[in-house]
């Protein structure tokens, strides 16, 4: 079986290029290294170079390659440009030269969908966030006001960070991709959240479910209990309003008032990002001023290690679909905290392998985690839970092997 993937991300052609390409998505990787065992695999993704197609390992990349002129990328960031459907014969001759049964692909926000009523192939769509809904929820703990504010304090136009600019692409993107999944048929999900939201958005589609795979470091490693006085904390976020840094903030700073000896890790977050500027501004002599450690951006083991070395993982987000940072801590086996968001609840049942809170109560949220600090053996009973069920969730052959028969289901329903 022939199948060509649409990414937004290299994939392991990062590695080719000696990680030279700054790529996210760490779960196809993974499922791109396990697949290509089974299927003669080709992955199409957007490369800030021209490159011919390459095979590296079993997969066969088509870096897809859009000179830009200086006027371009300026007119670009200026009017928050997104890509719809001017690419689309790129893509059809990508379609084109390989010939696949099959076309997946990754994400309903990218303009890769515009092919499909193009085509007579069949599409899978896997879900990963659904804009549409993070739009809807893109200023949750925050005021336009307060954006204006901190936004006005950046002195260079066209270099300086924006919010306001960001939510402006949010919602081209989400015009995206509902048009786009207006024509498709097949969807791949995770969670009753993406499930009942298509249901809504592509109402004839026909829904399947596959987890993903995890990095490989969290398969490996398993969390123990740590015997000190002082509490760690850990959350992986990202400099986005929607990913509740203020809430947890704010519970920071409930847990300084109590006289908790507490140190909270934020990877994903730096002193410098604008998410930071603006929750100092939003909560004034409310911002934590001990205990609150930005790590920045971690590669997958030093993240891992950071997990390891920390009492509780806390979730903070106003909305998610299968929060990959929530999966690896539940696989490493850690007590944790979610925020019940999108599709949280389908990933940890509370009071079973974690606790759920509302998203944007600060006050809970420090309550949770006086509740697993005080009763250690509840929080160990829930961690051991958690990673029971995300080795079920994650099992890779178990993973591949719901992958193919959802290709080999579509070719027979095209069929």
């Amino acid at each position: 079986m022939k199948v060509l993937w649409f990414a937004n991300t290299p994939c392991n052609a990062d590695e080719y290029f000696n990680n030279e390409l700054k790529s996210t998505g760490g779960w196809l990787k993974s499922l791109d290294k396990e697949i290509q065992n089974y299927v003669d695999l080709h992955i199409a993704f957007y490369h800030n170079k021209e490159q011919q197609s390459f095979k590296y390992d079993k997969t066969t990349y088509h870096p897809i390659y859009v000179q830009r002129t200086v006027i371009k990328k300026i007119y670009d960031r200026f009017f928050n440009h997104v890509i719809d459907e001017e690419h689309r014969e790129l893509y059809i001759d990508i379609i084109e030269k390989v010939k696949p049964d099959i076309i997946h692909i990754h994400g309903t926000e990218n303009s890769f969908g515009c092919v499909i009523p193009f085509i007579n192939i069949p599409v899978v769509v896997s879900i990963q966030g659904i804009i549409t809904v993070s739009l809807h929820k893109y200023f949750s703990g925050f005021d336009k006001d307060l954006l204006k504010l901190t936004q006005a304090r950046k002195s260079n136009f066209f270099l300086r960070e924006s919010f306001c600019s960001n939510f402006k692409r949010f919602r081209k993107m989400a015009f995206i991709e509902q048009k786009n999944l207006l024509y498709t048929k097949f969807i791949i999900g995770r969670t009753d959240w993406d499930r009942r939201v298509t249901q809504v958005l592509a109402p004839q589609s026909r829904y399947f479910y596959v987890s993903e795979i995890l990095r490989d470091v969290f398969y490996k490693k398993k969390w123990q209990v740590h015997n000190r006085t002082h509490v760690v904390l850990h959350t992986t976020n990202s400099n986005t309003y929607y990913k509740g840094f203020e809430t947890l903030c704010l519970a920071l700073y409930e847990l300084n008032k109590l006289g908790v000896d507490c140190e909270w890790n934020v990877a994903g977050i730096m002193s410098t990002d604008l998410i930071v500027k603006t929750t100092k501004i939003k909560l004034g002599n409310k911002y934590p001023l001990r205990g609150l450690n930005l790590l920045g951006n971690l590669n997958q083991y030093d993240l891992a290690s950071r997990l390891l070395d920390s009492d509780i993982y806390v979730m903070t987000s106003h909305i998610e679909n299968s929060p990959n940072n929530l999966c690896e801590a539940m696989m490493l086996g850690m007590p944790c905290i979610s925020t019940f968001v999108g599709g949280s609840g389908s990933l940890m049942k509370d009071k079973e392998s974690g606790l759920l809170i509302q998203n944007g109560d600060p006050w809970s949220l420090a309550g949770a985690i006086l509740e697993l600090v005080q009763n250690k053996e509840l929080a160990i009973s829930y961690a051991q839970n958690a990673r029971r069920e995300a080795l079920d969730r994650h099992d890779q052959t178990k993973i591949i092997r719901n992958l193919i028969d959802v290709y080999k289901d579509t070719l027979e329903e095209k069929s």
